[in-house]
């Protein structure tokens, strides 16, 4: 029995950053934006934190400063595909190789050191109770902060005035623009939101389930945060429940290789990656991305004068 509550608690460890930036980018694509750039925003975030509260011994702080380095990257990319109207594919994936650059060099001094974990929360008696006080009630604020944002997110795309906008905007941004939308500044705000969510999700990597820097150490979640979006079909209450599925293959394999199962190590490290491939050829099979739910405008250029 602790052997499986331990598994499910790992699962909800890993799942977390990776909800996080799933949720910034769901909303991101919500507004008709393909941004590729979330490991670089990840990483970037996983730095900035890490560093913040290396010096300050503030977790709060490294948490804010983690979420403006995201922001401050996507408002990068921001600027490049809406304002400049470059490609978005191209820049997302170009900032990924950025921020992955920029951490390596930010982290050169800080390479295998280590800072306290973040605390975790004390609820009451609650966090003594078994089985459901490990599993509920002894965990980061950044855990249960993951799980509000999830409330947050699908309460405001789908029963708020601005939501509906952001919706409109990522469906026919030629339509919303003709009604009297602002179709840049709508998808500036959701570029930039993701870019906070995907910096949190790397400050949770750094200074809560692995209180250390290593170089790199996103390891391709930013990836895996998108096959999610997909696989939620942009709702955030499924993109919850991928991001756990993903989060249990990841623990899965860890177990798989402390049991000590005759298998290699790499093919072991390779099921997250792989599920992630399967995942988005089993939905995307026989299937237009209409019928998966894509908004309409997703990765169009959008210029007023057309």
């Amino acid at each position: 029995m602790e052997l499986a509550v331990d598994i499910v608690i790992g699962m909800m460890l890993a799942a977390t950053p990776l909800l996080f930036a799933a949720l910034g980018e769901l909303v991101v694509e919500r507004a008709g934006v393909l941004n590729l750039g979330v490991e670089g925003m990840m990483i970037v975030g996983a730095i900035a934190g890490f560093v913040v509260t290396a010096e300050t011994q503030s977790h709060l702080l490294g948490v804010l400063i983690a979420a403006g380095a995201g922001t401050a990257m996507a408002l990068i990319f921001g600027v490049m595909t809406q304002i400049l109207l470059a490609n978005q594919v191209a820049t997302g994936l170009a900032l990924t190789i950025f921020g992955l650059g920029l951490s390596a060099l930010l982290g050169l001094g800080y390479s295998g050191y280590s800072v306290p974990a973040m605390p975790r929360l004390e609820i009451g008696g609650l966090s003594d109770m078994p089985l459901l006080g490990p599993l509920f009630f002894a965990h980061e604020a950044l855990f249960y902060l993951s799980i509000v944002m999830v409330i947050a997110i699908a309460w405001f795309l789908n029963d708020t005035r601005a939501g509906m906008i952001l919706r409109a905007v990522g469906e026919n941004h030629d339509a919303a623009h003709a009604i009297g939308f602002p179709v840049v500044r709508v998808r500036m705000l959701a570029i930039m939101f993701g870019g906070a969510m995907a910096g949190i999700g790397g400050a949770y990597l750094s200074i809560a389930r692995t209180p250390l820097w290593s170089e790199g150490m996103t390891a391709g979640r930013g990836w895996i945060a998108l096959a999610i979006v997909v696989f939620a079909s942009w709702r955030p209450g499924r993109a919850m429940a991928g991001a756990y599925l993903f989060g249990g293959v990841t623990v899965a394999q860890l177990h798989i290789q402390g049991a000590g199962v005759d298998i290699p190590a790499q093919y072991l490290s390779m099921l997250p990656y792989l599920a992630t491939i399967v995942v988005l050829v089993l939905i995307s099979r026989g299937r237009g991305a209409r019928a998966l739910g894509a908004p309409g405008s997703l990765g169009r250029i959008f210029h007023a004068s057309r």
